[in-house]
């Protein structure tokens, strides 16, 4: 395909990519009951008695004989088991099929959504891992499931298909088979109870199954598979460098210029690739020659081609010829489509003496593989220009004048020792320097002027337009030739130099744009950002959205702007339903003094862009060009805004519900226990209560008075961490003396009597007293439930650099180092091996809001250094709070 022949890289990237991954091979059917299952079981089954280890994953025969016989003696994998709303849900076993790794399994029904709690929400999921595992895969699919069918089928048959997969996932398929009988084989095995239970099939048969249905859904599975075997073509086309096309699929390219043929090229493109059923191409070669307003001109039928569902393509280059037929070659198409104007009068007399091809003919003579179709324009032909365009600003015109006049004088000054033939080059030099920066038209308008001026100041006789000498004759002759065609060609240059430059500009904007749009964070900031870019290119600016309560402006620019008028919302409201440009200098509505962009995202039109042109008309080539970028780059950034608003909130979603989940699962436990012990307790005094020894009684009386301040903890935890989620807590911050603190602390708390204490004298922290105490409580508490009776508690606290250091290590079972980072996290407790220690999870989270409202800091490390590693790690809780320098009282 290439001219030195070598594999296409993106091909070579996509076989390497696909190399370490297993094969997919996919059974489709247009509807149930065509025989998927049957045939892939079958498939299977023989592959079995060439000595190849088949397993089934999972098959749904629906209780069907014909398909339960074909199962015949091939392993079926045991189904797993998920509990689901007291019931047990059979679900392929994905852990167990990566266990067992046989050479081929087969899975059933590829759609399927999967159980809650499973692995992944879809089998075609479980399928996709399956493949990364090297394990190669047989599955089955009907075509209404694929997700981009779900509007078309809803409207063919009525049903509503709810269990759908992406589309991509027929891109994994290495090979897809297509099980295909006629609807009237079809409606017959339904007839027959081949397929449904007779009730279900009678139904069935005046519903989704009836016959023109059944042939929209046959013609649907065979494009797509016609699609599938085009791209396996295309892909070993272009791996294999064969030089295309292969008249295997029909392609369709659409030529689109800068004349006024373009629209009805790109429409007879649109039909005719819908008679073929076919995809189709609109290519736009932008020639330097064009200009500017080449481009310009461009963009309404490319524009036009997109909305028609082309694949939009502009590429920069002179030769339009090679430039098309390499594209045909790299894409495979079989026809090309291209304009041809109206014939100008006296063209044949012309092509006598000038025998120069047309586009027509070129392609036909370089491009004999693809077919050419040539749309004749029924608009009229503006005649042809034989003089470049002159410029209306007077400013070129005295440029060139005064540059001529420059050049006379430096001749006048110079004439004693420079002749006449080398002051011709310094006239071709100024000529050149002329239409290099002010075009063709003033460099010719400096060619004839220098012609003149050389030839009355410079060639005898002087001062007079008359010429004597026929080596004079040559000069004058060569110099206006040279003269011309320097002007020529410097004015080309320059052209080609301001398309270019345009082009540069146009990617600068565009990074800019995706630079400062991608800066907010929320929708209305990012309307704001645009209104903003938008203004920077025209006089006003404004973004409407689509709401509930009908289009509304969300951004205006500059601002203090009048409101838009009726006629500027109408043309909005056009531009929002059709996905059309409206308003000022286009064909829909163009007395609107506004004139608005579609900003289209992969949702459809959500908005649009609209900008005032200035007083004096419409806005430069470049400026328009600009804002149609911005509204590209606006889409795309709404899109990016609008996700991570979703992913925002399906995020808190999330942890709220996993936060409920948490706390109902605590009350459950640590409300239950105690009440349950206050419960039992209490009714053995009230039964028993003469009959019980004295005490026994105040063992009792005692559990519940424990169960009961447990219950008070734990409420107290509650309404702690509500406070703190809140933000309801604000410290009250004083000088702490720490020593009569501590020993709170320690009273408060059962085991803890014994524990070791060290505080340095006079020590101080600013902290609030309530919280302070609160957070060491909770830590205390936790280091005496996790730590064996008898075990040693230290609590030790210092200065060390200008903050109170507390550091409370423990001789408990420790914490694991995969939990130490979230052992601060609400709800969460460190398990070890089966033992969990009954609490809420609360307690080191509220120490840490504590401290942290306090502008301290809480760390735990486990196992501790000190310690002998033959024991228990035990766990060091460290605090950092400020330094007080005086204790207040």
């Amino acid at each position: 395909m290439r001219e030195d022949n070598r594999p296409d890289p993106d091909a070579l990237a996509a076989a390497l990519t696909t190399e370490g991954r297993a094969s997919l091979r996919i059974f489709l059917g247009a509807a149930p009951g065509v025989g998927k299952t049957w045939e892939m079981l079958a498939a299977g089954r023989q592959r079995a008695r060439e000595g190849v280890d088949v397993l089934i994953g999972v098959v749904e025969t629906h209780g069907r004989a014909e398909t339960e016989a074909q199962i015949g003696d091939l392993p079926i994998l045991p189904p797993k088991l998920m509990p689901y709303r007291d019931q047990a849900l059979a679900e392929f076993d994905l852990e167990g099929a990566i266990a067992r790794r046989p050479a081929l399994i087969l899975i059933d029904e590829l759609a399927h959504t999967n159980a809650p709690g499973s692995r992944h929400a879809k089998r075609w999921e479980d399928v996709a891992e399956l493949l990364e595992a090297g394990i190669p895969v047989w599955a089955t699919l009907n075509v209404q499931h694929l997700e981009s069918l779900n509007d078309d089928v809803a409207r063919i048959t009525g049903v509503r298909v709810t269990e759908t997969l992406p589309d991509q996932v027929l891109e994994l398929a290495g090979e897809i088979e297509l099980i295909d009988i006629t609807p009237a084989e079809l409606r017959k095995r339904l007839t027959e109870g081949r397929i449904y239970r007779p009730e279900t099939a009678r139904r069935a048969l005046n519903a989704f199954f009836r016959e023109g249905n059944l042939t929209a859904l046959r013609e649907i599975a065979l494009r797509r598979v016609a699609q599938h075997v085009d791209a396996d073509v295309r892909g070993y086309m272009r791996l294999n460098a064969i030089k295309g096309p292969w008249p295997a699929s029909e392609r369709i390219l659409a030529l689109i210029g800068a004349d006024a043929s373009a629209e009805a090229v790109v429409r007879r493109a649109k039909q005719l690739a819908d008679a073929l059923h076919a995809p189709w191409i609109a290519l736009h070669v932008e020639r330097p020659k064009d200009g500017l307003s080449g481009l310009l001109k461009s963009q309404g039928p490319k524009a036009l081609a997109a909305t028609l569902g082309a694949e939009v393509e502009t590429q920069a280059g002179r030769d339009v010829v090679s430039i098309a037929l390499e594209i045909a070659a790299r894409r495979n198409v079989t026809q090309i489509v291209i304009g041809a104007a109206r014939p100008r009068r006296f063209r044949h007399l012309a092509r006598r003496f000038w025998a120069r091809a047309t586009l027509a003919e070129q392609l036909l003579r370089q491009g004999s593989d693809v077919n050419l179709l040539v749309v004749p324009s029924t608009a009229e032909r503006s005649p042809r220009r034989f003089w470049p365009r002159l410029p209306r600003a007077p400013l070129p015109w005295i440029a060139g004048i005064g540059v001529i006049a420059l050049v006379v004088g430096i001749g006048e000054l110079s004439q004693p020792w420079l002749n006449h033939e080398a002051l011709g080059m310094v006239f071709l030099a100024a000529v050149m320097a002329v239409a290099a920066f002010y075009g063709l038209a003033i460099g010719l308008f400096a060619a004839a002027l220098g012609f003149l001026s050389w030839n009355f100041f410079f060639l005898p006789p002087l001062y007079q337009l008359t010429i004597n000498d026929p080596r004079d004759v040559v000069a004058l002759v060569v110099f206006g030739i040279v003269a011309s065609s320097t002007g020529l060609l410097a004015g080309r240059v320059r052209a080609e130099a301001l398309a270019a430059q345009g082009r540069i500009e146009g990617l600068r904007r565009i990074g800019l744009f995706s630079r400062r749009l991608g800066e907010p964070a929320t929708e209305d900031e990012l309307m704001v950002e645009i209104a903003q870019q938008a203004a920077a290119l025209a006089p006003e600016a404004a973004v409407l959205t689509d709401t509930p309560a009908g289009l509304t402006v969300r951004a205006l620019r500059p601002e203090g702007s009048p409101a838009l008028d009726e006629s500027s919302l109408a043309a909005a409201r056009w531009t929002l339903a059709r996905q059309e440009e409206a308003g000022s200098g286009t064909a829909t509505l163009p007395s609107a003094p506004w004139r608005f962009l579609p900003i289209r995202t992969s949702r459809g039109t959500v908005g649009v862009l609209g900008f005032r042109p200035p007083a004096a008309g419409l806005l430069s080539t470049p400026s328009l060009q600009a804002v149609l970028a911005l509204a590209d780059q606006a889409a795309v950034a709404l899109e990016r805004v609008r996700l991570a608003a979703e992913a925002a909130r399906g995020e808190a979603l999330s942890e709220t519900q996993a936060l409920r989940t948490a706390l109902l699962n605590s009350l459950s436990h640590d409300l239950r226990t105690p009440l349950t012990g206050i419960r039992g307790s209490a009714e053995t005094l009230r039964a028993s209560w003469e009959r019980l020894s004295e005490p026994t009684r105040q063992d009792l009386l005692a559990s519940i008075e424990e169960d009961v301040g447990r219950m008070t903890r734990f409420l107290s935890n509650i309404m702690d961490l509500t406070r703190l989620e809140g933000g309801d807590i604000t410290p009250r911050l004083t000088g702490l003396d720490l020593a009569p603190l501590i020993d709170a602390v320690c009273s408060r708390v059962p085991g803890a009597l014994h524990m070791a204490v060290s505080v340095s004298e006079g020590l101080a922290c600013r902290a609030d007293r309530s919280l302070l105490e609160q957070a060491l409580t909770n830590i205390l508490e936790n280091a005496v439930k996790y730590s064996p009776e008898g075990a040693g508690i230290r609590l030790l606290a210092l200065e060390e650099k200008g903050r109170v250091i507390i550091t409370l290590a423990d001789e408990g079972i420790g914490i694991p180092p995969e939990d130490l980072a979230q052992v601060f996290d609400s709800f969460y407790r460190a398990k070890h091996g089966d033992r969990v220690a009954p609490g809420t999870g609360l307690g080191l989270a509220i120490a840490r809001g504590f401290v942290q409202a306090m502008g301290g800091t809480i760390s735990a490390l486990s196992p501790r250094p000190d310690l002998p590693r033959d024991g228990l790690p035990g766990t060091v809780i460290t605090i950092s709070l400020p330094l007080a320098e005086e204790i207040d009282r």
